[in-house]
């Protein structure tokens, strides 16, 4: 374990803050989000009409920005409906189903379909979980493209546990550390977050180096 942590390390020493954040080489792949990935960049015809799912704080928005770069598209929300609509643009929205206008995104899509233009939506959840209201929403959205990122595995949880704690200008060099994280951490996104905030607050309380015995006051 030790080993393999050591190697998952040393492959992210580069200088993250020299990366934009959302570009494409700041994006790290693992087994949870490479069907995703690949997906993303795959500028296949096959995929121009997508749903990209996944839990909260998955990486789905950053994906999904880089899909914006690659395709030049413009980001909706529903106070730039009218703006969106007379432009000839490639679409992508960001957690669609949040406040969402059933109306203005069916004719959103038909205006995709139409003007042979891409669209991109993500969600948190499966959209055959949600109930709409307009069937000829719904059933517009069955035959879009859906591709999903899993639960984080080991490499991607010490990953993002170092990337979010480097931006905070906290380094943790001891892989024992990370070993014991593994073992006790809740396998979710919003639970590494959490960690990290709570690795940051006490940090700046204790101002000393994190160890083991710091971090079990956390687990």
């Amino acid at each position: 374990m030790h080993d393999q942590i050591n190697e998952i390390m040393k492959q992210t020493t580069f200088e993250y803050n020299i990366l934009p954040k959302h570009n494409l080489e700041n994006f790290f792949v693992s087994e949870a989000n490479k069907e995703a990935y690949n997906f993303i960049i795959n500028k296949n015809k096959f995929n121009d009409y997508s749903i990209l799912y996944g839990p909260s704080k998955s990486g789905k928005s950053h994906l999904g920005l880089i899909w914006k770069e690659m395709n030049n598209a413009a980001i909706y929300d529903n106070d730039n409906y009218n703006d969106i609509i007379q432009c000839k643009k490639n679409i992508f929205v960001d957690n669609f189903l949040d406040g969402l206008n059933e109306e203005n995104l069916f004719h959103l899509i038909n205006h995709c379909f139409n003007n042979n233009l891409k669209i991109l939506l993500c969600a948190d959840k499966l959209v055959s979980n949600y109930v709409f209201k307009l069937k000829d929403l719904s059933s517009r959205l069955k035959s879009f493209n859906f591709v999903g990122i899993k639960k984080p595995d080991d490499e991607l949880i010490v990953n993002l546990i170092n990337k979010l704690l480097y931006d905070k200008q906290i380094i943790i060099n001891n892989s024992e550390i990370f070993s014991y994280v593994l073992k006790r951490i809740n396998r979710t996104y919003k639970d590494i977050y959490l960690l990290v905030d709570k690795i940051d607050k006490l940090s700046l309380e204790k101002k000393r180096e994190l160890t083991i015995p710091l971090i079990k006051e956390l687990i």
